[in-house]
C-alpha cells in the first residue's frame, strides 16, 4: 500500500471544512455536506471531521493524481468511520504544491 507523503505534516484549512464540506448552503459542497451528515459529521463538529480526514490521509491507499501548475496532486482512498459509527468509504485530494513538502488538503468525496 502506498501513503500519502509527507502526511504527518499534512494541512486541512477550517474552512474547507466547516463553509464548503459540511455546509447545507453551498452550491456544491451541499452534496457533500449530504454524505458526511449521515455519518454525524455536522458544521458544529467539523473538528472531528479535521481529525478524522488526516488520519485518513495519513493510513488510506494513495494514488498520485495529475500535476498541474499548483503541483502534485494524490487521492487516498478509505474507510471513513463518522461520530455516529456508520462507515462509507471515501477518497479525500491532496495537492502539494511545488515549493513544498506539505500536502494540503482539497476535497473529499464518497467513493
Amino acid at each position: 500500500m502506498t501513503v500519502l507523503p509527507n502526511a504527518a505534516k499534512a494541512e486541512i484549512e477550517e474552512a474547507k471544512l466547516r463553509d464548503y464540506l459540511l455546509s447545507s448552503a453551498h452550491p456544491v459542497g451541499r452534496f457533500k455536506a449530504y454524505t458526511l451528515n449521515a455519518l454525524g459529521y455536522t458544521r458544529e463538529n467539523w473538528v472531528r471531521l479535521h481529525h478524522d480526514l488526516l488520519n485518513h490521509g495519513r493510513a488510506g491507499d494513495c494514488v498520485v493524481g495529475d500535476c498541474t501548475l499548483h503541483g502534485q496532486k494524490f487521492k487516498v482512498s478509505g474507510t471513513l468511520v463518522g461520530p455516529n459509527g456508520r462507515r462509507m468509504r471515501y477518497v479525500s485530494v491532496w495537492i502539494i504544491a511545488p515549493d513544498s513538502s506539505t500536502p494540503r488538503f482539497i476535497t473529499a468525496f464518497p467513493e
